[in-house]
């Protein structure tokens, strides 16, 4: 099979390699989508994976090729989705099911091989089923389409609540889509280029809701877009000091602020800033990666129901669809921001 191999900070190499062969509890899945995140560009080219050589890769989705156990003989075939976090199913967070906060997990794509290449193994326990009317595409984005669902779950917004949605890549213009489908109205989202202004309003936004933060007082527009109260749900999707402390000011009294964009640096705060917590009494969260139990209420299963049903499209936000020889075209558009995107895809006709 071909496959990009990481074999050291800013070294990835398209290579032949051997098919894998699944261990027992695990399957052989032909790749057949993949995305990129963009988690995936530090960790090519800045600060390298846990271990190498390394396929990266970790949203995608395919068919099952193989299978390591006798059990799982009857899953050759399906079509499936693949929850990337591999956990341990031994710490207290594994025995409440709590796997996303699993003390000692693996993790397709960042510790184990990943998915840009023609084939991957995973266990057969991280497989989802995908009904027919859900194309591979729409499954390879289940990943970050969970990490926005568990961040708007956790955080319980009330109906009729004000909410703000600060940084609008991929997980960010998501999580709008899916606040939009839960039906909340009040939403100011916060951006910063004209792609994704554009992408917003095809979402559904407005003049009145969408803030740019290069050119308007984004605290002044939340504040009078509000009746003076402020946001009573911001979520923050960006990962900077800025837009964190920004977040702490705009939102209202007795307000919740959920923190979900990875950090870019160290996170410091100013007195002033810290004040707003206090004085304020907000509600201060951190969410990461998503619920994963195979029961009907998880994330996962949360969103291919509503891909199903045919309210919620995420290939609109697929900007770019590259065949998998050309998959570094995709990392050095991201990387260097030479074009504006959202989402993009590797799709393969192996």
């Amino acid at each position: 099979m071909q496959a990009w191999v990481l074999h050291g900070v800013n070294d990835i190499r398209y290579e032949e390699l051997p098919v894998p062969v699944p261990r027992e509890g695990w399957v052989l899945l032909k790749v057949k989508a993949c995305g990129i995140c963009g988690s995936d560009i530090p960790r090519i080219y800045d600060t390298g994976a846990h271990k190498h050589p390394l396929i990266p890769g970790h949203e995608f989705a395919g068919i099952v090729e193989e299978a390591g156990s006798a059990a799982d003989k009857a899953l050759i075939g399906s079509r499936v989705g693949v929850f990337p976090l591999i956990p341990c199913g031994v710490c207290p967070q594994c025995v409440k099911k709590r796997y996303e906060m699993c003390d000692d997990y693996n993790y397709t794509g960042s510790r184990c091989d990943g998915a840009f290449a023609g084939y991957v193994c995973v266990p057969a326990a991280n497989l989802i089923r995908l009904p027919d009317n859900v194309s591979f595409e729409q499954a390879a984005m289940l990943e970050p389409m969970a990490v926005a669902v568990h961040a708007m779950r956790a955080i319980e917004a009330a109906a009729g609540d004000t909410i703000a949605v600060c940084g609008l890549g991929t997980i960010g213009m998501l999580l709008y889509m899916f606040l939009r489908d839960a039906g909340y109205k009040d939403i100011f989202v916060i951006g910063n280029k004209d792609f994704q202004k554009k992408q917003a309003y095809m979402l559904g936004a407005d003049d009145a809701h969408y803030i740019d933060s290069r050119k308007d007082d984004v605290l002044k527009r939340i504040k009078v877009g509000s009746g003076g109260k402020g946001a009573d749900v911001f979520f923050e999707c960006v990962g900077r000091n800025d837009t964190i402390a920004l977040g702490l000011n705009a939102a209202a009294k007795g307000g919740k602020l959920m923190l979900i964009g990875n950090p870019h640096s160290d996170i410091e705060l100013m007195r002033n800033d810290y004040w707003q917590i206090l004085r304020k009494q907000l509600r201060v969260q951190g969410t990461w990666n998503s619920s994963f139990t195979l029961d009907d209420d998880d994330d996962w299963h949360y969103v291919i129901r509503r891909i199903s049903e045919g309210e919620i499209s995420p290939q609109e936000l697929i900007t770019h669809r590259l065949g998998l020889k050309d998959l570094e075209i995709g990392l050095h558009i991201m990387r260097d921001r030479s074009e504006d995107y959202c989402k993009i895809m590797i799709l393969q006709d192996n």
